[in-house]
């Protein structure tokens, strides 16, 4: 048994589209400890939610490739699963927030309705109308009592009356409450949270946060949090990944992120979230690179202030900047954090005139 409950390997996903291959992301690496809360942060497009979508098996359509990589839950590589065995893990062992309460839910159902056929049906992949019929005939008080008590695990008031209501009935915080219930009705092993707090106003959302972080440290569960929200992955998380156009560029605790952030795209993240850096807003020049036609080095040297002509040509591999610590970055020296790129550091002769300083302090103390 893995030491991991989640453990992604270098994963390539690729999308065949009308402009050519998009390779959007290429060889990502994540760890996920039993009990533990990780944070996946990056601005959007940069991969973040085709990583949740991998891991549940929401991608399974012609146009998507997925040259090389595996995907470890308990142990089990989710990718050479049949889709039937792999239908099993989804909802009961691994669920997921979505991000949107205001469209998530069925709008033709009650709330109740849908949180009961999530426990009739879940890990099934195949469902006959014989099936569906006698499941309403039956008696579900058991379901009913399951569900209530779930509503009411999240802290909402009225949970007779939440169940017996159709989603235009409730506001977006109270629909955020019912989707993070419906997440936790199998008490999952995996909770993907991707963005669950997003189209919801401040106030609201950082009282769903907080009942969220409250839910979690009174289970077993371990949390894959996805964010573009620098201050929110501080608060809610223990390790963070940061992704950059498909790729973990940096990876570590959270304090030791904030304390020394040491990538220049996590640096220029947090310069710009003006609470987290206590300058002005700072912001980063340039976009995305174009997944179909991506740079043959670094992704983020068109937009480094440190690049040097060989960045753009070079990969960097990501090393070891400390213990638990690791960087994709030429600037720093340090060993290969993956055994697949041993050796790849001793080819490259990068020398970068203008080393980044730590910034050690300008994070400290700063909620």
């Amino acid at each position: 048994m893995s030491e991991y409950i989640l453990e992604i390997r270098n994963l390539h996903v690729h999308f065949e589209t009308e402009k050519g291959v998009a390779e959007v992301l290429n060889g990502v690496d994540l760890k996920i400890e039993p009990g533990e809360t990780t944070g996946l942060v990056g601005e959007s497009g940069c991969g973040k939610s085709v990583t949740a979508r991998m891991i549940l098996g929401l991608l399974d359509e012609p146009n998507v490739i997925v040259p090389e990589g595996e995907i470890l839950f308990k142990g089990k590589n989710l990718l050479s699963l049949p889709p039937a065995e792999r239908h099993e893990f989804r909802g009961s062992e691994i669920s997921l927030i979505m991000q949107d309460p205001m469209t998530a839910l069925n709008p033709s159902f009650t709330v109740g309705e849908q949180m009961m056929d999530v426990l009739l049906w879940q890990g099934k992949s195949k469902i006959g109308i014989r099936d569906w019929i006698q499941t309403r005939l039956s008696d579900k008080t058991s379901l009913k009592k399951r569900a209530i008590d779930m509503l009411e695990e999240v802290n909402i008031a009225a949970p007779e009356r939440v169940f017996s209501s159709y989603p235009v009935e409730l506001s977006g915080g109270m629909r955020q409450r019912v989707l993070i219930s419906i997440a936790l009705l199998s008490s999952p092993s995996l909770l993907i949270a991707d963005e669950p707090g997003t189209a919801l106003d401040v106030t609201t959302e950082e009282k769903i946060l907080d009942l969220l972080a409250d839910i979690v440290s009174q289970s077993d569960a371990s949390v894959l949090y996805i964010t573009h929200d620098m201050g929110i992955a501080k608060h809610m998380t223990e390790t963070i990944n940061v992704m950059y156009a498909g790729e973990i560029v940096e990876s570590t605790k959270t304090n030791q992120m904030f304390d020394s952030p040491r990538h220049p795209y996590t640096q220029g993240l947090l310069e710009s979230v003006p609470t987290l850096s206590g300058k002005d807003v700072q912001g980063i020049d340039g976009q995305l690179p174009d997944y179909v036609n991506p740079p043959e080095g670094c992704r983020f040297a068109n937009r480094c202030p440190h690049a040097v002509e060989e960045c753009k040509s070079i990969v960097p591999y990501p090393r070891q900047v400390s213990d638990g610590h690791s960087v994709a970055c030429h600037i720093y020296d340090g060993s290969n954090t993956y055994e697949r790129h041993e050796g790849a550091h001793d080819k490259q002769d990068i020398i970068i005139d203008s080393p980044m300083q730590d910034s050690t302090s300008s994070m400290e103390g700063v909620e």
